[in-house]
């Protein structure tokens, strides 16, 4: 795989490196693929979001504990408490896998894609030897956390990717993966402690739609024609919105200055190019 030349960003037909497609930019195409097209075709991508400092703290913690029991080959309390027979999984290319712009990675040359996605974690399984996908949340809401609202299908899909890559990768997988969800609690004072309610989440993923899905993207991005606008997507309603917004009202030009040689100094321009104070003509 580190033989094959590949590159990012804006898509080219005639390229012959590989060119790589995240799982985020797999998600993307799910949730507008005008934004998609525009981003990857056309160099227009969609304003950046900020940064969850936080979420990616609480992440690196939880990476930080689970590796001391991969280090040590014991069995995490939460993987206990699943009365699961498993442990972080150990293994050379943890790392890379974990890293972002790298992930684990798998190369479609029917299609000149190199798909990459980076996990939060992997256990196994040492009754089947299957690994287990395992991904990291954290929020702070005073309901009951579930993977029920509509926009989490995101997070169901980022976890059959990862499925996905891992098989890819010649290794045996578990259909079901787990979130470990962290609430942040809102009650009490803080005393430079944020404490969080756990929940232990499975999901039994399935991956079958992820090939159709690559190829979709292949022919989206080989083709001329920009998508039209979403009625699923914000930035295409604002977009849209936009657009009657300025066919019904007019847009009011800049006023044009120019120097007048009489008043010594820049004026406005009447109708006839003349200085609207002096009456001389404008340079």
């Amino acid at each position: 795989m580190s033989e094959i030349k590949t590159y990012r960003g804006v898509y080219k037909p005639e390229e012959e490196r590989y060119y790589k497609i995240s799982r985020s930019k797999i998600e993307s195409y799910i949730s507008c693929k005008r934004c998609f097209y525009l981003d990857r075709k056309l160099k227009v991508a969609q304003p950046p979001g900020f940064p969850f400092n936080l979420n990616s703290a609480v992440d690196q913690l939880l990476k930080n504990e689970f590796d001391e029991h991969k280090e040590n080959e014991t069995t995490h309390p939460y993987i206990k408490q699943l009365g699961l027979n498993a442990v972080p999984f150990k293994h050379e290319m943890m790392d890379p896998w974990r890293e972002n712009f790298k992930g684990v990675e798998y190369v479609l040359d029917d299609l000149k894609f190199l798909i990459h996605g980076a996990v939060d974690d992997v256990w196994i399984d040492k009754d089947t030897d299957e690994l287990i996908v395992v991904d990291y949340k954290s929020t702070s809401k005073n309901d009951d956390i579930t993977l029920d609202a509509e926009w989490q299908g995101s997070y169901k899909r980022q976890m059959e990717i990862y499925q996905y890559l891992l098989r890819k990768n010649g290794f045996e997988v578990s259909n079901t993966g787990y979130f470990v969800y962290c609430n942040g609690i809102k009650t009490g004072n803080f005393n430079e402690e944020l404490k969080f309610k756990m929940y232990l989440i499975d999901y039994t993923g399935d991956d079958s739609w992820v090939d159709g899905t690559l190829q979709e993207i292949h022919s989206l991005l080989n083709q001329d024609k920009i998508p039209s606008y979403s009625d699923d997507c914000d930035y295409c309603q604002y977009q849209t919105k936009l657009n009657a917004l300025e066919e019904e009202v007019s847009i009011e030009e800049p006023e044009t200055l120019n120097f007048c040689a009489l008043c010594g100094e820049q004026k406005l321009v009447n109708i006839d190019g003349r200085c609207v104070d002096c009456g001389g003509e404008l340079i």
